[in-house]
C-alpha cells in the first residue's frame, strides 16, 4: 500500500523553502529592528488554556486537534495549538511579569481541523506581541511594523481595515441584548457571518445601523463619535483611540477603512482590531486583548499583538523581486587525490560568506557563479568565472580568493 501524507498537511519543497525562510529573515530583521526579542512556545499547550478563559470562539474550539496526555492512570487533554498569541501570553504570565513591558516575536505553525481534507490544516504564521502599555500609540506601533513587513516582502497594495471591539460590544449592549446574545452576535462577526447583521438590522432598526457603519478617514471617526457622544458618552474611551490610531496612521500617509463590524478574529479582543488584505483576502490582523492574561490567571496587564499568515504570504511574493544580498556560489570540482585541498578551500569560502557545492558526478549543478577545479600537480588551481567564460589559473587559496572578492 502507497503511504501518503496526512489530509490537510503539506510538504514544502526546496522552492517553498527558499520563500519560506526569505520571509521568516526579513520579518526577524525587522522586529529586531524595532527592538522586538523572539520566542518560541510548545507545540502542545494545555486544552485548559483555551478554554478557561473563553479565548477562542465556540465555531474554533470545536476545531482543535484534543487528545489525552496519559499519564499513568491519570492524564491531561491536550491540544495542537490553534492559536499563537495565548501561548505567547501564557509564556509572559509564567516568567515575565517582573518586566514593565515586553515586546516579543514569533515563528509557528498552528493547527486547525479543516472537515474536507483539501485544506491546510496546519498553517504557519508570524507575529507580534507588545504586553504591558496601554497606549494606542503601541497599536500604531504594531499595525505601521506589520504594513513595513508587508511592503518589503513586495506582496502588493495591502487594504488596512479598523475596527474597535470594545466599540462594537457597547453598541451590542445598547441593542438591549443579553449577556448570552451579545456573546452570540459577537461570536458570529468574529467568523466572519455578515448575516448576524442584516438580522440585527431588521430587529432593531435604531441603534443596529451602527455596527454597518464604514468610513475612510479620521474625520468620519470623529463624526462617528459626535453623532454618539449626546446618547452613549460611554464609548467616548474607545472612540478616541479610534481617532487617535486614524490621525496618527493618516498622518503617516496610511490609507485605511473603518468598519465597526469588521471585528473578525478571536474573543480575547477588548480594543482596537485591524485587518490587512491583499487582493480582498485576508493575509493577517491583530488588535488589543487588555484582559487576556488576566483571565488566565496573571495580574491585569495591557497588550496587543498581530498575527500574518505565512503560507499565504508564500503564495503572494516574487523572491526574484526582493532586494536581498545574495551569496555567490561556487562548484568545487576536485580530483580524488586533492581532496583534503579542496576540502580545505571550500570551508574557507564559506567562512567568507559565500555558497559552495561540490561537483560529485555526472554534470553536476548548474546553478553558480565561479567553478574552481582543484587538482594535485599544476595548474593547482583554476577559478573560472561562468558569467564571462574567463579563466584564472592559481597556486594558493589566497589567491583564489582575492580575485572572489574582486
Amino acid at each position: 500500500m502507497k503511504i501518503e501524507k496526512c489530509k490537510g498537511m503539506r510538504d514544502l519543497f526546496s522552492a517553498d523553502m527558499a520563500k519560506f525562510q526569505l520571509i521568516n529573515e526579513i520579518f526577524r530583521h525587522s522586529c529586531s529592528n524595532w527592538g522586538y526579542e523572539e520566542v518560541k512556545t510548545p507545540t502542545l499547550e494545555s486544552l485548559h488554556l483555551f478554554t478557561s478563559a473563553g479565548t477562542l470562539t465556540p465555531s474554533m474550539l470545536g476545531k482543535v486537534y484534543s487528545f489525552l496526555d496519559w499519564d499513568g492512570w491519570s492524564g491531561e487533554r491536550v491540544v495542537l495549538r490553534p492559536d499563537a498569541t495565548i501561548p505567547v501570553a501564557r509564556l509572559y504570565s509564567e516568567n515575565m511579569t517582573d518586566k514593565e513591558l515586553a515586546k516579543l516575536f514569533y515563528i509557528v505553525n498552528t493547527f486547525i481541523f479543516e472537515e474536507s481534507g483539501k485544506k491546510n490544516r496546519e498553517k504557519w504564521q508570524f507575529g507580534a506581541e507588545l504586553i504591558g502599555m496601554r497606549s494606542p500609540m503601541a497599536d500604531v506601533e504594531l499595525i505601521v511594523l506589520a504594513l513595513e513587513i508587508l511592503e518589503k516582502l513586495g506582496v502588493g497594495k495591502v487594504e488596512l481595515k479598523l475596527s474597535h471591539a470594545g466599540l462594537t460590544r457597547c453598541i451590542l449592549q445598547k441593542l438591549g441584548l443579553n449577556q448570552e446574545e451579545q456573546h452570540q452576535v459577537f461570536d458570529r462577526l468574529l467568523d466572519g457571518d455578515p448575516s448576524v447583521l442584516n438580522q440585527l438590522q431588521a430587529e432593531q432598526p435604531g441603534l443596529a445601523p451602527l455596527l454597518a457603519l464604514q468610513g475612510q478617514s479620521s474625520g468620519f471617526v470623529k463624526n462617528l463619535a459626535t453623532a454618539l457622544a449626546l446618547d452613549l458618552p460611554e464609548l467616548k474611551p474607545q472612540i478616541d483611540d479610534l481617532v487617535f490610531i486614524a490621525n496618527t496612521l493618516q498622518s503617516l500617509g496610511h490609507t485605511f477603512q473603518i468598519d465597526i463590524a469588521s471585528v473578525r478574529g478571536f474573543e480575547y479582543y477588548t480594543g482596537a482590531i485591524f485587518q490587512l488584505y491583499v487582493n480582498e483576502e485576508k493575509i493577517g490582523g491583530g488588535g488589543r486583548y487588555d484582559d487576556l492574561i488576566t483571565s488566565m490567571g496573571g495580574k491585569p496587564t495591557p497588550a496587543s499583538g498581530f498575527a500574518i499568515y505565512l503560507d499565504l504570504l508564500m503564495k503572494l511574493i516574487d523572491i526574484s523581486t526582493i532586494n536581498v544580498q545574495k551569496s555567490p556560489g561556487i562548484l568545487v570540482k576536485m580530483d580524488a587525490d586533492a581532496a583534503k585541498t579542496g576540502f580545505q578551500i571550500a570551508k574557507m569560502m564559506r567562512e567568507r560568506g559565500y555558497k559552495v557545492k561540490f561537483h560529485l558526478g555526472g554534470q553536476g549543478p548548474t546553478d553558480t557563479d565561479w567553478r574552481l577545479e582543484v587538482h594535485n600537480s599544476a595548474p593547482f588551481l583554476i577559478l573560472s568565472d561562468l558569467s564571462n567564460n574567463k579563466v584564472y589559473q592559481m597556486q594558493t587559496p589566497e589567491e583564489v580568493l582575492e580575485k572572489l572578492n574582486h
